[in-house]
Parts: structure tokens; sequence; C-alpha cells
């Protein structure tokens, strides 16, 4: 068989076909890709430039917060040296204040932003928000339900803070608990009790709140003396022990008013109650109202102002009886008295003798 018979015989060569194939579908690629390299450009430029703005966003708006709570603080330490430093403003429960403010302004700006450049990227790529929306929705909702408890807790120790409810330093009466405050969260308040127990309240389980050191308190006696005693004379010992007291120091600070004399509080057959109260600075009171007793107490001795539950007062060279508190010797401290005798069971009688 000649050469050219099997030339004519032999099939169309494929590799023409491909190549023709292949240079149709790279043009095809090439058109399209001139035709969409616009929308992705434009697409790229708009994703970059939505997350330089959000950065950049975030970035100013968490530094000028940070600038804010840093200017409240040194305002509160400037305020610290001076005078009304220790009375009005407390640097600790001011910083931690600001610092609790700031966190929570901070953590809602980052994730309104960032959250709202996450919606726009995944609009600029065509994407349907509505269902992510609906879902995320849906998945809010279970998670309050879920820890119902832990955003109640949230809640309500933002609002706590935002409006100065309490602050450290603070002696609070939180209904679960009692005590000094010593630390303030968004979740949980800690209080030092009397005793020195540290309590750990959350804040969604306060109720109503009793704050001691916020304005002023008052300090109150009850002066409790015999009913014989000149009330003038009872009036002029206090008032005396009471101006005393409010030229000496430290208390003339905590002293935010004169001691008053309120009067009668109680009239008894054996005893009547002065009343006599003060108003003090904040978180002072109990301290005033110990030294005040004692003075007042001093003051009626040196009166000669007996109160209720003293001995009385005995005449000159006279002594107290040491035999007035004995109690009468009983007739049953003898055994051959009457009454010994006759409280004596009878014996029983011999059963063995006949």
């Amino acid at each position: 068989m000649s050469l050219s018979v099997l030339l004519a015989a032999a099939p169309s060569p494929e590799p023409v076909g491909s190549l023709g194939e292949a240079a149709e579908q790279a043009g095809n690629a090439a058109g399209w890709v001139e035709e969409n390299w616009s929308t992705w450009l434009s697409t790229g430029l708009r994703i970059l430039l939505i997350v330089a703005v959000a950065i950049t966003l975030r970035y100013l708006i968490r530094r000028a917060l940070t600038n804010l709570i840093d200017r409240m603080n040194r305002s509160a330490q400037a305020v610290e040296g001076t005078a009304l430093g220790g009375l009005l403003v407390n640097a600790e429960r001011r910083r931690q204040r600001s610092e609790a403010i700031g966190s929570v302004l901070r953590s809602v700006a980052s994730f309104l932003i960032m959250g709202t450049a996450a919606l726009m990227i995944l609009g600029a790529f065509k994407i349907n928000l509505a269902p992510l929306l609906a879902s995320a929705g849906v998945a809010g909702v279970a998670l309050g339900f879920g820890a119902r408890n832990l955003v109640t807790d949230f809640l309500s120790g933002v609002f706590m803070i935002l409006e100065d409810q309490y602050g450290v330093g603070d002696t609070i009466d939180a209904g679960v608990a009692s005590g000094e405050v010593i630390e303030v969260g968004l979740r949980v308040t800690k209080l030092r009790g009397e005793n020195g127990a540290i309590w750990y309240v959350r804040n969604g389980e306060v109720k109503r709140i009793g704050n001691l050191s916020q304005g002023w308190s008052t300090a109150g006696v009850d002066v409790t003396v015999r009913p014989t005693e000149d009330l003038e004379q009872v009036r002029k010992a206090i008032t005396a022990a009471a101006e005393t007291m409010t030229k000496e120091e430290p208390w003339s600070e905590r002293l935010w008013g004169p001691v008053e004399v309120l009067g009668l509080d109680e009239v008894l057959l054996d005893s009547m109650t002065v009343r006599v109260t003060a108003k003090t600075m904040p978180g002072m009171s109990v301290g005033v109202e110990r030294e005040l007793r004692w003075r007042i107490k001093q003051a009626l001795d040196d009166a000669g102002i007996r109160m209720v539950g003293t001995l009385p007062l005995q005449a000159d060279g006279e002594g107290v009886d040491p035999t007035a508190g004995m109690a009468a010797p009983s007739a049953y401290a003898s055994a051959v008295s009457p009454q010994s005798l006759a409280a004596t069971p009878i014996p029983p009688a011999n059963l063995n003798k006949h």
C-alpha cells in the first residue's frame, strides 16, 4: 500500500479542532473579563473603602471616649486634694464609674460600626440579607431567653452606673446584703459587710437600694434620765457638751449643722427620754453618735444628773450600803427550821421489821 493511500485513509487531525475551541473559549473568557472587570474593580474598591472608613471611625470614636474618660479622671484627681475632695468626690468611685461607662460605650460603638460594615460588605457581594437578618433575629431571641438572667444583670448594672445610684465607698442596703461598696461592675457589685465578709450581689437581683452615703446623714442619740430630773438642767448639760464638740477637730468638719435637742421623745413612770439629733457628713453618723454619747454622759455626771440604770446619788459622807442588794435569808437555809422539817419527806416504813 502506497503512502498516499495511507494518508488519504487516515482521519482528520484533532489538534486543529482543539486549538480552535481553546481559542474560542479564551476569547469568550477575555470578553467576559472585559465586560465585568469594571464591576469587580468597583466592588473591591467599595469593600476597601467600607473597611477603611469603619476602622478609621472606630479608632476615632474609641480614642475620643478614652480621652473623655481620662479627662474625667484628671478632674477627680484635681479635686481630691482640696478641702471638698473628701466630702464631695471619691476618686476611686468616679474612676470605676467612668471606666465602666467608657467600656460600655466603646463596646457599643465597636459593635455598631463593625456590624454595619459587615452588612454593607455582604450587600456589595449582592447577597440577600433578608434571610440572614431573620436568622440573626431568631438567634437573638433564643439567646435572650436562654441568658435572660445575664442580660438582666447587665442592663441593671448599666442603668445603676449611668444613674449613679451608688459608687465605691458608699454604704448601701441592697436588700439581699448590706455593707460598703468596694467594686461596681456591669454584672456584679461587691460589698464588704460589717463582719468583713465580701458579698457578691448580682445587679439583676437588686430590687431596691438604700444609700446611706449620699447627701448627708443624721446622728440620733436618746438620753434616758429619771423623771425627777430637771429638764432645763438636762438641756443645758447636753447643749454645753454639744457646743464643745462642734468646736473641736475632727468633729467640726463631720458635723454639718448644730446639735439639736428636740425635746422629750418618751415619758414613762420610771424614766423619760430626751431626743438629740445632728446633721453629719455622709457615712459619719455612727462615729458622731458614739462621741456624742460619750460627751453627754460626762456632762450629765458633772452636773449630778443620773441616767436610768445608774446608782442613786448619795449625800455627802454616806456610802452605799453593801447589804442593800442582798436578799433576806431563807427559812429553808437551816435544816432544823420548822419550814425545812415540814418540807422533809416522810421516810418509808421498815418492811423487814416483825
